[in-house]
């Protein structure tokens, strides 16, 4: 089943200040290069109350996550501009495996499901 063989991976970052909408509009755009051209199946980004952007992506699996990890050239060169403009801080990223999935699968805040 493909839910159980998906994959995410937390993000961390630090934006400064008032540029967080150049940031979430980087984020919005690489999310979706990445699904058209890297087979990401897309992420949520949250901003948690000690200030720090936390988001996670979803993948098919930690193989295609690696593959595109691999890959030099960033599927959308204007979207990661913005980011690095934006961004103050970043921690690596942290992949996780799944072992019990309990969120709602009804359509999130932004219509995505």
């Amino acid at each position: 089943m493909t839910e159980q063989a998906a994959f995410y991976v937390l993000y961390r970052f630090k934006v400064k200040p008032r540029m967080e909408d150049t940031f979430k509009e980087g984020w919005r755009r690489m999310t979706q290069a990445i699904r058209e051209q890297r087979g990401g199946l897309g992420s949520r980004l949250h901003r948690a109350d000690d200030g720090w952007w936390v988001a996670y992506a979803k993948w098919p699996n930690r193989q295609a996550w690696a593959s595109s990890q691999q890959r030099s050239e960033s599927p959308d060169r204007d979207a990661a501009a913005l980011m690095a403009e934006a961004i103050m801080e970043r921690l690596p990223p942290i992949p996780l495996e799944p072992e019990i999935d309990l969120i709602d699968r009804r359509a999130g805040k932004d219509g995505t499901p």
